[in-house]
């Protein structure tokens, strides 16, 4: 770790030297000099919305110091000082300049108005980790080894207590940043990134970090094409002046040339070991170290060196006896996911799932795993969604081990569907349950209006009869609905006489099956009374058992 961080910056702990440096190189770039102060209506914390200098995306852990030569790079073969390949140090691994680029492409079709360019996440890629340690990676873009910040544990650093379980940096204590773009687990369990669509976030593939950052540099409102909000980017990353005045650096000689190298041999910072240059020796300041010897004055000879006086032999001692120690406990690692419990996940359309899904995660050896992220999605051609109108929701589990998504609210699309809960980086572990989404059955039927409905002897009604069926007041379409003029018997039978339907031939029918239409409205057909003079019932009936009975009056007008 001491030759990872051996030239990074402790937060408050800048020497003025490289201050000096870093305002002498934005002066040369004419980059801003001082930043603008993160704050103002955008200086939100909540995902979507931008972070606060509170929540810096690095947890101001340590970066790289190193400044960009002060000559300009310029485009390969651009001057007759420079190699057609351009200079050392403006060169980018190829898979790490690639993942730049594609970060950029996806922000420009998904956050036009931000408008990043690549060479910010050059800038912040070669502060934070130089670019993924010269461009070490495989060919998925992960590196061959974990790039881990030291523990946040407030010596020297941020005090930042464990988030993720060690899941991420293997630290169940405190946490690190982790990956070539240093993100802190509990920044990156909030805008982790799936870059190059394997269906994983890893803060260790540079495809996955690159876009994080980007999403996480362009929350809110900002626009980078201007120099304060870019300015508010950055510090949101990492909030120290000194830091935007070195990806400040870094950001304005990117931008005036680079060129690919092969992965694996970039430039690496100074103190960092490897790479295809070597950090320049430190002059020894005047007055310190040891002076070379003099020549001898002529008829001189130098003193003789007095015989050492022999010391007498110390007495043998029992060296001290050290208590044995206790090795340290290794972190806790997520082993497995089950069910906690979820029962039988149906509703109705338009309606909230009374159950919702329950995981329970447990470590390797069956202890329950805390602060593991555990992303809950739902799948398959339904239009049930969580609160919020989401799709996926991403939730921590608890000290027992435990993760409730949010409640499920039903849509109109009726059959079934999926919810899955997945958690793990190195090894997903995956639950599916299986949810179903019903239509509304009516539970009422109702008179749209309240007009009496009567008719002469031989006659017919002249009003018609309007219902309505509906569920807890919603109408409900397609309901069947079967109309029968009754007896007012004890137990009612269908009447052979009083009031009557026809049929398509024109007979008289005193029942009929019809069907409602949108919103769950019914117009009956016309009714028409015999030459009985007295009061009949109407009965509405629905196969869910919801009725409505309708008094029809058969009597003649009045003299």
């Amino acid at each position: 770790m001491a030759a990872q961080f051996g030239r990074r910056l402790r937060r408050g702990a800048t020497t003025t030297a490289v201050a000096a440096a870093a305002v002498a190189a934005l002066a040369a770039s004419q980059a801003p000099a001082a930043p603008q102060t993160d704050g103002g209506a955008d200086d939100r914390t909540a995902a979507g919305a931008t972070p606060s200098e509170d929540s810096a995306a690095t947890g101001n852990s340590p970066y790289h110091t190193d400044l960009p030569p002060l000559t300009t790079p310029g485009k390969p073969g651009a001057s007759v000082n420079l190699p057609v390949t351009g200079s050392a140090e403006a060169g980018i691994p190829a898979s790490v300049l690639a993942a730049y680029k594609k970060a950029e492409t996806e922000l420009a079709g998904t956050d036009a108005a931000c408008r990043l360019p690549w060479q910010l996440l050059a800038a912040i890629g070669k502060v934070e980790s130089g670019q993924a340690r010269g461009g070490k990676v495989d060919a998925d873009g992960t590196t061959l080894s974990p790039i881990l910040g030291p523990a946040l544990n407030g010596q020297g650093f941020a005090l930042i207590k464990d988030t993720d379980g060690g899941a991420y940096d293997s630290d169940a204590t405190h946490d690190r940043a982790v990956g070539p773009m240093q993100f802190i687990p509990s920044t990156w369990a909030t805008w982790g990134q799936d870059g190059n669509g394997d269906g994983r976030k890893d803060p260790n593939n540079i495809y996955d970090a690159a876009l994080a950052a980007g999403r996480y540099l362009c929350a809110g409102t900002r626009d980078l094409s201007l120099a304060a909000d870019l300015d508010r980017a950055v510090l949101s990353y990492n909030h120290s002046t000194e830091y935007l005045r070195t990806v400040r650096s870094w950001f304005d000689y990117y931008k005036r040339g680079t060129h690919e190298v092969p992965d694996g041999t970039g430039v690496l910072p100074a103190g960092t070991g490897g790479g295809t240059s070597s950090p320049s020796p430190t002059p020894t300041p005047p007055g310190t170290g040891t002076p070379s010897p003099g020549p001898t004055p002529p008829g001189h000879s130098p003193d003789p060196t007095p015989p050492a006086t022999p010391k007498p032999p110390k007495p043998p001692t029992t060296p001290p006896t050290t208590p044995p120690t206790k090795p340290p406990t290794p972190p806790a690692t997520l082993g497995s996911l089950e069910n906690a419990g979820t029962g039988t996940l149906t509703a109705t359309a338009g309606e909230a799932f009374a159950e919702r899904v329950k995981v329970r995660a447990r470590s390797t050896t069956g202890t329950p795993f805390a602060k593991a992220p555990v992303t809950f999605a739902v799948a398959g051609d339904t239009d049930t969604r969580f609160a919020g109108g989401k799709s996926t929701v991403t939730v921590t589990t608890g000290s027992d081990g435990t993760a409730v998504a949010p409640a499920l609210t039903a849509g109109e699309k009726t059959g079934s569907f999926r919810v899955t809960a997945v958690a793990g980086t190195a090894k997903l572990r995956t639950l599916t349950y299986t949810a179903s989404v019903t239509a509304r059955v009516a539970d009422t039927l109702a008179r749209t209006d309240d007009k009496v409905l009567t008719a002469a002897p031989g006659g017919e009604f002249a009003d018609p009869v309007k219902v309505r069926a509906a569920y807890k007041g919603t109408g409900v379409a397609d309901t069947a609905v079967t109309a029968t003029m009754i007896t007012d018997a004890e137990k009612p039978a269908e009447n052979d006489k009083g009031p009557y339907f026809k049929d398509a031939d024109g007979k008289a029918v005193r029942t009929l099956d019809l069907t409602t239409g949108a919103d769950g409205l019914l117009e009956l057909p016309k009714i028409y009374a015999d030459e009985t003079a007295g009061t009949y019932t109407l009965r509405l009936t629905t196969a869910s058992g919801a009725t409505l009975t309708v008094e029809l009056k058969v009597e003649a007008p009045a003299a």
